[in-house]
Protein backbone atom coordinates (compact mmCIF):
# COMPACT_ATOMS: atom_id res chain seq x y z
CA UNK A 1 0.00 0.00 0.00
CA UNK A 2 1.50 3.38 -0.99
CA UNK A 3 2.22 5.52 2.05
CA UNK A 4 -0.26 8.55 0.59
CA UNK A 5 -2.93 5.42 1.24
CA UNK A 6 -1.53 4.49 4.71
CA UNK A 7 -1.58 7.98 5.78
CA UNK A 8 -5.20 8.41 4.61
CA UNK A 9 -6.46 5.09 6.27
CA UNK A 10 -4.41 6.20 9.30
CA UNK A 11 -6.87 9.59 9.56
CA UNK A 12 -9.69 7.62 9.15
CA UNK A 13 -9.07 4.50 11.06
CA UNK A 14 -8.00 6.36 14.26
CA UNK A 15 -11.24 8.83 14.68
CA UNK A 16 -13.16 5.79 14.61
CA UNK A 17 -11.14 3.55 16.95
CA UNK A 18 -12.08 6.75 19.31
CA UNK A 19 -15.69 7.21 18.88
CA UNK A 20 -15.33 3.58 19.47
CA UNK A 21 -13.73 3.46 22.80
CA UNK A 22 -16.41 6.13 23.63
CA UNK A 23 -19.07 4.14 22.80
CA UNK A 24 -17.74 1.07 24.66
CA UNK A 25 -17.37 3.17 28.21
CA UNK A 26 -20.69 4.69 27.81
CA UNK A 27 -22.34 1.43 27.08
CA UNK A 28 -20.06 -0.37 29.80
CA UNK A 29 -21.58 2.69 32.52
CA UNK A 30 -25.20 1.97 31.16
CA UNK A 31 -25.79 -1.67 30.60
CA UNK A 32 -22.85 -3.53 31.99
CA UNK A 33 -20.32 -6.25 30.50
CA UNK A 34 -22.36 -7.39 28.13
CA UNK A 35 -23.23 -3.26 26.78
CA UNK A 36 -19.46 -2.88 26.78
CA UNK A 37 -18.94 -6.10 24.14
CA UNK A 38 -22.24 -5.21 22.12
CA UNK A 39 -20.27 -1.72 21.99
CA UNK A 40 -17.04 -3.79 21.16
CA UNK A 41 -18.01 -5.64 18.76
CA UNK A 42 -20.33 -2.62 16.82
CA UNK A 43 -17.06 -1.26 16.48
CA UNK A 44 -15.04 -3.67 14.94
CA UNK A 45 -17.53 -4.67 12.92
CA UNK A 46 -17.80 -1.49 11.53
CA UNK A 47 -13.84 -0.99 10.93
CA UNK A 48 -13.62 -4.08 9.09
CA UNK A 49 -16.23 -3.78 7.04
CA UNK A 50 -15.17 -0.11 6.03
CA UNK A 51 -11.74 -0.83 5.85
CA UNK A 52 -12.07 -3.48 3.46
CA UNK A 53 -13.98 -2.08 1.57
CA UNK A 54 -11.98 1.10 1.42
CA UNK A 55 -8.95 -0.92 0.88
CA UNK A 56 -10.53 -2.97 -2.00
CA UNK A 57 -11.81 0.72 -3.71
CA UNK A 58 -8.10 1.66 -3.81
CA UNK A 59 -7.26 -1.58 -5.64
CA UNK A 60 -9.62 -1.21 -7.95
CA UNK A 61 -8.94 2.33 -8.90
CA UNK A 62 -5.57 1.52 -9.85
CA UNK A 63 -5.54 -1.45 -11.28
CA UNK A 64 -9.41 -1.33 -12.72
CA UNK A 65 -10.41 2.74 -13.13
CA UNK A 66 -13.14 1.59 -15.54
CA UNK A 67 -14.61 -0.48 -12.97
CA UNK A 68 -14.78 1.79 -9.83
CA UNK A 69 -17.91 2.80 -9.65
CA UNK A 70 -19.85 -0.65 -10.40
CA UNK A 71 -17.11 -1.97 -7.82
CA UNK A 72 -18.22 0.43 -5.37
CA UNK A 73 -21.93 -0.60 -5.54
CA UNK A 74 -21.66 -3.71 -5.34
CA UNK A 75 -18.87 -3.75 -2.36
CA UNK A 76 -21.55 -1.57 -0.56
CA UNK A 77 -24.42 -4.30 -1.53
CA UNK A 78 -21.92 -7.09 -0.01
CA UNK A 79 -21.17 -4.84 2.89
CA UNK A 80 -25.17 -4.72 3.67
CA UNK A 81 -25.13 -8.73 2.64
CA UNK A 82 -22.41 -9.43 5.20
CA UNK A 83 -23.86 -7.40 7.87
CA UNK A 84 -27.58 -9.20 7.13
CA UNK A 85 -26.09 -12.46 7.81
CA UNK A 86 -24.05 -11.52 11.12
CA UNK A 87 -27.01 -9.58 12.35
CA UNK A 88 -29.35 -12.65 11.34
CA UNK A 89 -26.86 -15.24 13.07
CA UNK A 90 -26.85 -13.26 16.31
CA UNK A 91 -29.98 -11.88 16.54
CA UNK A 92 -31.05 -13.86 19.23
CA UNK A 93 -27.79 -14.36 21.24
CA UNK A 94 -27.15 -13.21 24.88
CA UNK A 95 -23.36 -12.35 24.38
CA UNK A 96 -23.86 -8.92 23.88
CA UNK A 97 -26.44 -6.08 24.31
CA UNK A 98 -28.08 -5.67 20.63
CA UNK A 99 -28.92 -2.45 21.50
CA UNK A 100 -25.41 -1.22 22.25
CA UNK A 101 -24.37 -3.22 19.77
CA UNK A 102 -26.51 -1.38 16.75
CA UNK A 103 -25.73 1.96 18.59
CA UNK A 104 -22.00 1.33 18.26
CA UNK A 105 -22.11 0.35 14.56
CA UNK A 106 -24.44 3.64 13.11
CA UNK A 107 -21.92 5.99 15.54
CA UNK A 108 -18.75 4.00 13.95
CA UNK A 109 -19.98 4.32 10.89
CA UNK A 110 -20.84 7.38 10.97
CA UNK A 111 -17.71 8.30 11.95
CA UNK A 112 -16.10 6.64 9.52
CA UNK A 113 -17.72 8.28 6.67
CA UNK A 114 -16.90 11.68 8.22
CA UNK A 115 -13.56 11.41 8.64
CA UNK A 116 -12.97 9.87 5.42
CA UNK A 117 -15.07 12.39 3.96
CA UNK A 118 -12.40 15.25 5.83
CA UNK A 119 -9.56 12.58 4.62
CA UNK A 120 -10.76 13.26 1.10
CA UNK A 121 -11.01 17.19 1.41
CA UNK A 122 -7.84 17.30 3.10
CA UNK A 123 -5.55 15.88 0.23
CA UNK A 124 -3.68 17.16 -2.42
CA UNK A 125 -5.15 15.67 -5.74
CA UNK A 126 -3.74 15.91 -9.04
CA UNK A 127 -6.39 17.44 -11.63
CA UNK A 128 -4.28 17.07 -14.08
CA UNK A 129 -1.37 14.59 -14.14
CA UNK A 130 1.76 16.58 -15.09
CA UNK A 131 3.76 14.26 -17.83
CA UNK A 132 7.73 14.49 -16.49
CA UNK A 133 8.68 13.08 -20.21
CA UNK A 134 7.19 16.02 -22.00
CA UNK A 135 8.42 19.10 -19.40
CA UNK A 136 11.99 17.07 -19.96
CA UNK A 137 12.61 17.00 -23.69
CA UNK A 138 11.19 21.37 -23.63
CA UNK A 139 13.65 21.70 -20.83
CA UNK A 140 16.53 20.36 -23.47
CA UNK A 141 15.89 22.01 -26.34
CA UNK A 142 15.10 25.54 -24.71
CA UNK A 143 12.54 27.60 -26.21
CA UNK A 144 11.90 27.88 -29.95
CA UNK A 145 13.19 31.54 -31.61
Amino acid sequence: MPSNDARNLLRIAVPTAVAGAIAVAVSAAVAGGKGALGAAVGTVLAVLFMGVGLLVLQWTAKTLPQLFQAMGLMLYMAQLLLLLIFVAVFKDTSLFNAKTFALSLVVATVVWMAAQARAHMKAKIFYVDPDSSKSEKAEKTGPKQ
